[in-house]
């Protein structure tokens, strides 16, 4: 009787392997790609540090990155000029391998100033005819009387007199 339990749960076994699911393949069981942290820092701080797999962090920070090749660093920050750093693969005996330089540390420069758009001197307009002047002879409009200000007066816009206390 126990044979007989044995030979069937062994049979559902082995049809079972014939149609594994994803799920439960032995891929799971490699190992993925080793990961070295990496820190970045810039001058002056806030700058964007995006690597070639695309993971991005804003300076001072870090990232784990693989180590199955070798990567590139690019630091953007805005009125500053990119800057990218490379990292390399280093494998030194009796330990696992390593991103160089780390931590990595880079110094942005300043952007040129956009050039200005030199302006285009303006068309000359033709010149206008002048009207004749008028005979001495024509009668000149009356002059106005004087004005005069009388030095009681304050010369600031604003009342000098204050306000009407409220009760």
């Amino acid at each position: 009787m126990m044979y007989r339990v044995l030979v069937v749960v062994g049979g559902a076994f082995a049809l079972a392997a014939c149609s594994t699911p994803d799920w439960m393949s032995f891929d799971s069981l490699k190992p993925g790609p080793s990961l070295d942290s990496i820190s970045m820092e810039s001058e002056p701080p806030g700058a964007e540090a995006k690597a070639s797999n695309g993971q991005t962090c804003r300076t001072p920070c870090s990232l784990a990155l693989p180590i199955d090749a070798p990567m590139t660093i690019t630091f953007t920050l805005a009125g500053y000029q990119p800057e990218s750093e490379r990292l390399e693969v280093i494998q030194t005996p009796g330990e696992p391998p390593r991103l160089r330089p780390n931590p990595v540390v880079v110094e942005l420069t300043p952007a040129a100033p956009a050039p200005s758009v030199a302006k285009k001197p303006a068309a000359k307009k033709p010149a206008a005819k002048k009207k004749p002047a008028r005979p001495a002879s024509a009668a000149a409009p009356p002059a106005a009387a004087p004005m005069t200000a009388s030095p009681a007066q304050p010369t600031s816009p604003w009342p000098t007199n204050p306000p009407p206390l409220r009760q």
